[in-house]
């Protein structure tokens, strides 16, 4: 109660402060589309490796890059973290070697650089980006390879509506799916309509968060599963735990990020969706109504939550389509 308490007193003073009286009539709609489909993109000259190492590596391991996903609110200056490694289960770093980037989205169609990183002792990159409010699309390329990875940026108004989800055993079927996913040996299967009820959301001008258990080093599957599965390619949040493919601290870690985009981010995250206990903690320790909390699976219901059975169909023809559209303007 009292994080609740704090979060709506730090926005009206927000308001009071910071906006026009006639500003939240102006926020805009995610625009998703300036993303989902990227012209080719020239990118750098491929050199040599500085290291010879670096070559062998390559040589003998395929690239398992990824670019995490930033939200952040507008005027902010976003740090897009890149992380280079090869082989899936090795995940030997790419150590002091040099990194291309590129945008694109929102007002800008085309392919932007940004300009020329070296990796760190982790095989990380840090590149400092600010854009106006909008959705884009962040490759980095290895200048000794020229493999790549992407990673998207999302720039948000302070009050943009948000629907939020949890992927493992809430949209795909069960939770240990995401293991198959990423030994390469299946495809998580997504509950039927599940993927309807996300583009639904995201059509009536919703922002769309993924918050998953994944620890990071599945990040790069993850993304793979969303785009494969035909869902809208929104802001995906993986466990930065990196120890072991089971997070011991789920509720914890989902609850400290829902406090970010809340406090810090400035969201209005208007339903979230789960399906396990530590999802039901989060939300209910961040703050979140239990009434606009769907829980699917075993412990739908629970604690007071909105129960979904079986599958997403009834759900998306009765509350899905009664929602109203989000209070934002499109582009």
């Amino acid at each position: 109660m009292t994080r609740t308490v704090a979060r709506l007193a730090a926005l009206s003073v927000w308001i009071l402060c910071a906006v026009p009286s006639s500003a939240f009539a102006q926020l805009t709609c995610p625009d998703y589309g300036s993303v989902a489909n990227p012209p080719a993109l020239q990118g750098p000259t491929r050199r040599s490796f500085r290291h010879t190492g670096s070559q062998l590596l390559s040589w003998t391991h395929p690239p398992y890059h990824m670019v995490h996903d930033q939200i952040v609110p507008v005027g902010t200056q976003a740090t897009v973290v890149g992380k280079f490694d090869y082989g899936g289960v090795l995940h030997k770093d790419l150590e002091d070697e040099d990194v291309h980037v590129y945008i694109m989205g929102t007002n800008a169609p085309g392919w932007q650089y940004v300009g020329e990183f070296r990796t760190d002792s982790d095989g990380k990159i840090y590149v400092p980006i600010t854009r106006p409010v909008g959705e884009y699309r962040v490759t980095m390329i290895v200048e000794g390879d020229l493999s790549s990875a992407t990673g998207f940026l999302s720039v948000v108004e302070p009050g943009r509506q948000t629907v939020l989800f949890d992927i493992d055993g809430t949209l795909t079927l069960n939770d240990f799916e995401a293991v198959g996913d990423y030994l390469g040996c299946s495809t998580a299967q997504a509950y039927a309509h599940a993927v309807d009820v996300v583009n639904s959301y995201a059509a009536k001008g919703y922002q769309i968060i993924y918050l998953t258990a994944r620890p990071y080093w599945v990040g790069k599957d993850t993304r793979e599963w969303i785009d494969y599965q035909g869902l809208v390619d929104g802001h995906v949040h993986t466990n930065p735990y990196g120890d072991g493919p089971i997070p011991p601290n789920t509720e914890q870690y989902k609850t400290d990020y829902l406090t970010y985009l809340l406090e810090d981010v400035g969201l209005d995250i208007v339903r979230v969706y789960g399906n396990a206990t530590t999802d039901i903690g989060a939300y209910e320790a961040a703050g979140l109504p239990k009434s606009e909390t769907y829980i699917i699976g075993e412990h739908a219901g629970v604690d007071g939550t909105m129960p979904i059975r079986n599958d997403y169909l009834q759900h998306l023809l009765s509350v899905v389509a009664s929602t109203p559209d989000a209070d934002c303007i499109p582009r």
